[in-house]
């Protein structure tokens, strides 16, 4: 007794329902988004692979063909273990330029519309006998569990429900380049049930039909003509067939590759498919052999498709029998609502966009495509519906099952010449599409239709038709595609489209970019109306950052690709290319398609995964050294032959305030000011080093020292490479502000040192004021003694102004660092040196001392008086200190080479030679703890040098020599 119909059918439309509720949680986030973007759901959901022919059909494959059905799963397992060399190159491909259907792959490489049309129309037809192998496949498990020939009205249910689904769940979003994380969900879960069903379904033939597994293998024992039946087949032409069959049906179904690569999440999420996804198809065909066992051994009298179905009812197991019928429900209405998003996609931007594009510029371009996808997935489900009522199919589930994986296997030359041959063309890719096209629909759709056809009689009589009709189509397609590439040449979109797909090819040169945003705007608005085109540039310059006005080439060519991704996944790759070159005024307004220095550089980041042995040990030490640069302290930037900037380091970004982005592929006058112009001036000028350049960004001021170099001639570079300069920029606002604190402290230690002389010689003075003042009174009554009274009032004012003079003096000097950022000028050195020796003689320490000067009258320097005085107050003191009370201090100037040489020389113990390398470092002394800071002379090392002299130590016969050099003033420069 079977199960009542109707209750059948209630189950079916509760199953489907609660396919809605998963996909619609999904949809709404309320499942966790750890699990909705797991590898294990996009796994699970590779699962669509096993259709109703998989779940039920491959029992009736195992009982005419033995253990030949296992190659329906090796040839799958093959291919994914060849992942990284086939699969992924098509991930990459899919995601990096939006192709969201075989179709659009395949006219993304062979350029053109005819190639997109082919495609589309031969899977449309290819594949429609599969849709109806579904709808079979459900009607014919009601009719096992039912006793009884279902309606086609109930047929025609399930495909209405399965519309629904497909259109709520796959075409809710615009385009198919959205993921569908709700449809994704729901394929997965599907997937668990098929695994859930054949996995008890299984378990019960073993255990309830045998009792034992030990009894299932004495029955098998017992029937030796079976069980060599089933190795039969290993040692025929089928074996290979199917195997290879499977292999091309990983990448070449339409739906198989809407779930692989359109539907990936992440890329990272193929590694775990590798082996999870072989190991899933692995336990669903564990079970096979024994529910054949089992259904042989109950002797049912239904096909063997169906033995899963009837060993349950058999034994009475009605709730097993329901758990397997959704399980083959999952099958059919996963395939199903898949197929036909995928088909949709390629009848949309392939059949029905050129021709809508082509007559006028619709209204409503969003809401037109939508409900145009959705009307597309409803014909082709009825189309498949109809193919299941015009055909009285006589076939098997394998059968119709096989006549698509022939189909799909004719995409398989090209998918090769897309990754592997750079040569093929569209001519040859057509030709070869067509030859095996032919020849399919010759051997396997024409018997369908006439009965007494049978090709295999009178072609290869002792060949099974799936081995001729595999090796005849692809033989006649691999011949035509290979002549007709040699005997054609390929266009420029070919070339480039062949470099970009090949991972060892070179790299394409680009295409053809516009000169601004506006005529890109212009462009699609030409072809798809004005809210289309403002929402589509809008939404890439969003994703590229690129502002509206810009206008760099590099720029630009980074929009035009991310345009052309975008408008890929929504129109497909050839109607995208013909709308983005509408540009305004025929050619006038475009750039030539010249390479793109940032652009190669970007490609070879996205092939780095494909890159092998040498290749990769290249590309590993070209991104090291560009992580030196980038992460170098010094800022570094890179100029290329023509002015534009190439490189432009962090430390570059930090110092200036210009991000890597806004400097990219500009001048160096077009950057902002100061770094503009200071950039710009060095570049121009004949110095390759420049120091203490000022440069005011903000109220900070910065100072920085400059250095270049020229690229190209003098380390081989060749013509088409980028020759050009590197300018280096050293930050050294830190180390002038320590410098300049230093420099204060040693004033403030050379004050405190002079601090007693100044008051003994104020007093003295001063003392002579008041005696002078004392007399006044007496003197000023006699009107005779006014010359004298005169007198000494002078002599009043004289010491006064003496008094002014030293306090001056030291006033000037302890205050050096408030003028040090004047720029330089014309400085008499022979007035500072005097003027130090004054300063000097103040302090009590020095009156036992004779300083003997010999100078000339003027000598003119480049530099700031202030600071020279304070380097030669520094040397005069030293000396004073080193020299023993009565001794003598030279200091003698020379002019030499038109550099002024003044030298300090003492009469002390000198300095010994071991430690004349370390006089010049900060907080060296020689003196004891406590009497002297160790930073005068590094000071006035320092001064000397950023006024572009030297000093040194020189030889001497006793005491310390110090020698000071200067160049001497140049009214030219």
């Amino acid at each position: 007794m079977g199960i009542d119909l109707a209750f059948l059918f209630v189950i079916a439309l509760s199953y489907l329902g609660l396919l809605f509720v998963i996909a619609w949680c999904t949809e709404r986030g309320w499942l966790p988004d750890r699990l909705i973007r797991s590898p294990l759901i996009y796994s699970l959901s590779l699962g669509v692979y096993a259709t109703s022919w998989t779940y039920y059909g491959s029992v009736g494959l195992a009982d005419t063909s033995g253990y030949a059905f296992l190659n329906i799963y090796l040839g799958l397992t093959g291919a994914f273990i060849l992942g990284p060399y086939l699969l992924r190159p098509l991930l990459r491909l899919c995601r990096e330029h939006q192709l969201t259907s075989l179709a659009d792959l395949l006219a993304f490489r062979y350029g053109g519309r005819a190639t997109g049309f082919a495609v589309t129309l031969f899977m449309l037809f290819g594949i429609l006998p599969y849709i109806s192998l579904q709808i079979r496949a459900v009607t014919e498990s009601i009719q096992v569990l039912s006793q009884r020939a279902p309606p086609n009205l109930l047929a025609l249910a399930f495909c209405a429900g399965i519309t629904g689904f497909a259109i709520l769940f796959g075409a809710r979003h615009l385009t198919p380049r959205e993921k569908h994380h709700g449809l994704v969900v729901a394929i997965a879960f599907e997937s668990a049930i098929k695994l859930i069903a054949m996995v008890v379904a299984g378990l019960f033939a073993v255990t309830q039909v045998f009792e034992s597994p030990l009894a299932m293998s004495r029955w098998a024992d017992s029937q030796p003509g079976m069980v060599a039946e089933l190795y039969a087949p290993a040692t025929a032409g089928l074996w290979p067939t199917l195997l290879l069959l499977s292999f091309c049906a990983a990448f070449t179904l339409p739906r198989q590759y809407h779930m692989t690569f359109t539907e990936n999440e992440n890329p990272k999420h193929l590694n775990t498919a590798y082996w999870l996804f072989p190991l899933y198809l692995l336990i669903l065909n564990l079970p096979i052999i024994p529910i054949l066992f089992a259904g042989r051994y109950l002797s049912l009298s239904m096909e063997a498709d169906f033995y899963v179905l009837g060993m349950t009812l058999t034994l009475g197991r009605e709730w097993l029998a329901i758990l397997v019928f959704l399980g083959g429900l999952s099958a059919a209405s996963a395939m199903m609502i898949v197929t036909t998003l995928a088909l949709s996609s390629m009848c949309m931007n392939h059949f029905l966009l050129p021709a809508a594009l082509s007559v006028n510029r619709p209204r409503d371009f969003y809401r037109r495509l939508l409900w145009g996808r959705r009307l597309v997935i409803a014909a082709i489900i009825a189309a498949g519906y109809g193919f299941y009522i015009i055909i009285e199919l006589q076939e098997g589930l394998a059968s119709l099952g096989l006549i698509s994986f022939v189909a799909a296997a004719q995409l398989l030359p090209g998918i090769i010449g897309l990754l592997f041959w750079a040569r093929a063309t569209q001519a040859g890719f057509i030709a070869g599409l067509s030859g095996g096209a032919l020849v399919w629909f010759f051997l396997l759709i024409l018997p369908l239709m006439v009965n007494r056809f049978d090709p295999v009689q009178w072609l290869a009589p002792d060949t099974d038709i799936w081995t001729l009709t595999t090796t005849a189509t692809l033989s006649i397609n691999c011949l035509l595609f290979v002549l007709g590439s040699l005997l054609s040449r390929p266009s420029e979109d070919e070339i480039a489209a062949s470099q970009a797909s090949n991972a060892y090819a070179g790299l394409a040169s680009g295409a053809t970019i516009a000169q601004s945003v506006v005529h890109y705007r212009y462009a699609l608005r030409q072809a798809l109306g004005s809210e289309v085109a403002r929402d589509e540039i809008a939404r890439a310059l969003q994703e590229t950052g690129i502002g509206k006005k810009e206008t760099r080439r590099s720029e630009l060519r980074v929009l035009h690709e991310r345009l052309e991704r975008n408008l890929t996944g929504l129109l497909g790759p050839t109607l995208a290319r013909e709308i983005l070159r509408r540009q305004p005024g025929s050619h006038d307004g475009l750039l030539s398609n010249t390479p793109d220095a940032r652009m190669l550089e970007r490609r070879l980041q996205t092939s780095r995964e494909q890159m092998r042995g040498l290749t990769k040990q290249l590309d590993d030490l070209r991104q090291y050294l560009q992580d030196v640069l980038r992460q170098l302290p010094l800022g570094v930037c890179s100029i290329s032959a023509n002015g534009q900037i190439y490189i432009w380091n962090s430390a570059m970004q930090t110092l200036t305030g210009i991000a890597e982005r806004d400097a990219y592929d500009k001048s160096l006058d077009q950057l902002e000011a100061p770094w503009g112009p200071l950039l710009a001036d060095f570049a121009r000028s004949s110095d390759d080093h420049q120091f203490r350049r000022k440069a005011f960004p903000g109220d900070r001021p910065t100072t920085v020292n400059l250095h270049k170099a020229d690229l190209g001639a003098d380390i081989g570079m060749s013509a088409d490479a980028l020759p050009g300069q590197v300018i280096l920029m050293e930050d050294r606002t830190d180390l002038d502000k320590l410098e300049a604190e230093l420099a204060h402290n040693e004033r403030l230690a050379s004050i405190g040192r002079l601090a007693a002389g100044v008051a003994h010689e104020i007093g003295n003075p001063l003392t002579g004021i008041a005696s002078i003042a004392q007399n006044l009174p007496d003197d000023i009554d006699n009107s005779d003694q006014e010359p004298l009274v005169r007198e000494q009032t002078d002599d009043i004012l004289t010491q006064v102004a003496r008094i002014n003079s030293i306090l001056r003096s030291l006033l000037t000097f302890s205050h050096a660092d408030a003028v040090a950022e004047k720029p330089y000028e014309a400085v008499d050195v022979s007035d500072c040196i005097r003027e130090a020796v004054r300063l000097v003689s103040l302090s009590p320490d020095t009156r036992q001392l004779n300083i003997e000067m010999s100078l000339p009258d003027s000598v003119l320097v480049n530099g700031d008086s202030n600071l020279l005085m304070q380097v030669f107050v520094n040397l005069i003191n030293n000396a004073c200190h080193a020299s023993p009370a009565g001794s003598s201090i030279i200091i003698q100037g020379t002019i030499q080479d038109a550099m002024l040489v003044v030298e300090t020389i003492d009469q002390g113990s000198g300095v010994p030679p071991e430690i004349r390398d370390h006089v010049f470092e900060p907080f060296f002394t020689t003196k004891p703890v406590g009497q002297g800071t160790g930073l005068g002379l590094s000071l006035a090392y320092s001064i000397v040098t950023n006024h572009n002299g030297r000093l040194r130590i020189g030889d001497s016969e006793q005491g310390t020599r110090m020698i000071v050099t200067l160049p001497l003033y140049d009214s030219d420069s």
